[in-house]
């Protein structure tokens, strides 16, 4: 009696070491673990408003407790910063949506079959977005030092990959005081670790060092703080400048309720410049000169500060401050910005190979001996126009280059793919053939498709001689022609064509270089043309001393 057959046994979800993860656990990949709540230490409502009454001693106190472990105040400081200064947003916000917008590609671990599997595998994922909607959160960490994300899992049959990417402020978290390194989480005024497999942190170090020192928002608050004392400084000269000064005078028989009175008609005609004394008392007023060009002293000081947080953000100024200046110093700030640029992507890419990746690939296939890598930043390839260039200058020199990879390179398909055929496999460049000297119709070599000699020694004579008139070139030409006819005769229309072209004998021997001609004939057709130089040079030479 056959036996029944058995139901298959439930597929177990394994991590990248290997350990099975008991159903238990697998409905927790699905739970929040740093969700914001009211009346713990991760309130999604901030009280602590760090910006008032700032101070250089109170800012500096607050920046010795986060180097400490208790960063909490400075990543709220730094968060309120964000929304209180244009500029440090706006470079802030420029370096993040640089890096965020850049293509994400994945690398296979090898050729195998499973190893390709894997990373079709993590294109699938990558094409629901859930990483570049979250790269921008990622790079929050620019700012602060670190980031953290919290995974929310999706745990179907054949799929488990992350959902969402939700980001969690960095006040919801601090290191561990033992070693001042270890991201926790607070949790009823204790640090707790963080959850396996549910956490993203991300790590953006601008400096060596402790990670909660390594931000760039550490260096950017003392200028933010300096600017928002001249702001302040600026607003009220710019309230006050221009308003006339009010002065009410009262003599020595005027009661309190009087002087009330007073006070209160000069005070509430505009502004804080009003004053009452009595009449018997002089009073002196002493006006600033060139006030007006002193107000700009205000706005100078806030575009110097505001440059300094360009360079710490950005690395240069050129792409924020309309100053004028060369194009080379353009260039050179744009470099700049494309180093950091793919120095923010490599972080990311780190981040992303070490935390995700392999996550995804071994609780779909379990552990592998080498996971895919994904790739965040633009490609390292060649600029399309030097690629031409190349392909064009050392084609006749005998480079081969397969047209699919120019194609793809131009973004070309194959005629033969848009007519439903199978693509030839073209090649590009290589020494053209030689060709073969053909009896033309009047039965001499060179025929109609050969530059006739007379042409060529028109233009050698061009090329050396300058200021010949058309009679004494002509007969120079009709004679050298018929004495040099032999040598030139296999000469073809690309020598032709590169004395076209060329601007002196010099560059016209360095363009022959590449070209198969015969040495014997060349060197004749030369000879001929120095001998041509040296006759016209003696001709002008007399014709200068008979005239003088």
């Amino acid at each position: 009696m056959a036996s029944a057959p058995q139901a298959p046994r439930p597929r177990q979800i394994i991590d990248q070491w290997g350990n099975p993860i008991p159903p238990s656990r697998i409905a927790q990949l699905r739970q929040h673990q740093a969700m914001p709540r009211v009346g713990t230490p991760r309130s999604p409502y901030s009280t602590y408003q760090p910006t008032r009454g700032l101070t250089p001693a109170s800012l500096g106190a607050l920046l010795s407790q986060s180097a400490q472990g208790q960063s909490q105040q400075l990543m709220e400081l730094l968060e309120e910063i964000e929304e209180k200064d244009l500029h440090y947003a706006s470079v802030l916000s420029t370096r993040k949506r640089q890096v965020a917008q850049l293509p994400i590609t994945v690398t296979a671990a090898s050729e195998d079959a499973r190893h390709k599997e894997h990373a079709d595998f993590l294109r699938r994922w990558l094409d629901t977005d859930t990483l570049a909607v979250s790269l921008v959160d990622m790079l929050d960490g620019v700012s602060k030092g670190f980031s953290v994300l919290e995974i929310s899992w999706l745990t179907e049959p054949r799929k488990v990959w992350p959902l969402r990417l939700v980001y969690r402020p960095q006040r919801f978290f601090d290191v561990d005081w033992r070693d001042g390194d270890t991201v926790m989480m607070r949790d009823n005024a204790d640090l707790v670790p963080l959850g396996l497999h549910k956490f993203v942190v991300h790590r953006h170090p601008s400096k060596s060092g402790n990670l909660l020192r390594s931000g760039i928002g550490r260096v950017a608050v003392w200028a933010w703080m300096f600017k928002s004392f001249t702001m302040q400084d600026w607003a009220i000269f710019v309230h006050n400048y221009g308003a006339p000064i009010r002065l009410g005078r009262y003599g020595p028989e005027s009661t309190e309720e009087d002087r009330a009175v007073l006070w209160r008609a000069v005070a509430n005609v505009a502004g804080d410049m009003a004053a009452i004394v009595p009449k018997s008392m002089e009073v002196e007023f002493v006006q600033v000169q060139n006030a007006a060009d002193s107000a700009k002293l205000y706005e100078a000081r806030c575009r110097y500060l505001d440059e300094q947080i360009s360079k710490v953000v950005l690395g240069q100024t050129a792409t924020t401050d309309a100053n004028p200046g060369s194009h080379a110093a353009g260039q050179t700030h744009r470099l700049v910005q494309e180093d950091i640029e793919r120095s923010d992507a490599g972080m990311l890419s780190t981040t992303v190979n070490r935390q995700l990746a392999p996550q995804i690939i071994a609780f779909n296939f379990g552990p592998q001996d080498a996971y895919p890598r994904v790739h965040i930043g633009r490609p390292d390839e060649v600029p399309l126009k030097d690629v031409i260039d190349g392909v064009q200058k050392l084609g006749p020199l005998g480079l081969r280059v397969r047209g699919s990879e120019m194609r793809d390179r131009l973004g070309l398909k194959p005629v033969e793919e848009a007519e439903g055929k199978e693509p030839d496999e073209d090649v590009i460049g290589g020494r053209a053939p030689a060709p073969t000297p053909t009896v033309g119709a009047a039965g001499g070599p060179g025929g109609a498709d050969l530059p006739r000699p007379t042409q060529i020694m028109k233009r050698l004579v061009q090329l050396q001689s300058q200021g010949l008139t058309d009679d004494a070139m002509d007969a120079l030409v009709d004679r050298l022609s018929a004495d040099a006819a032999g040598a030139l005769h296999g000469l073809t229309a690309e020598v032709l064509q590169q004395m076209e072209t060329a601007t002196d004998l010099p560059d016209l021997a360095q363009r022959l270089v590449g070209l198969r001609l015969d040495p014997a004939e060349l060197a004749t057709a030369i000879g001929r043309s120095l001998a041509l130089a040296n006759l016209v040079g003696q001709a002008l030479v007399a014709d200068e001393t008979a005239g003088a």
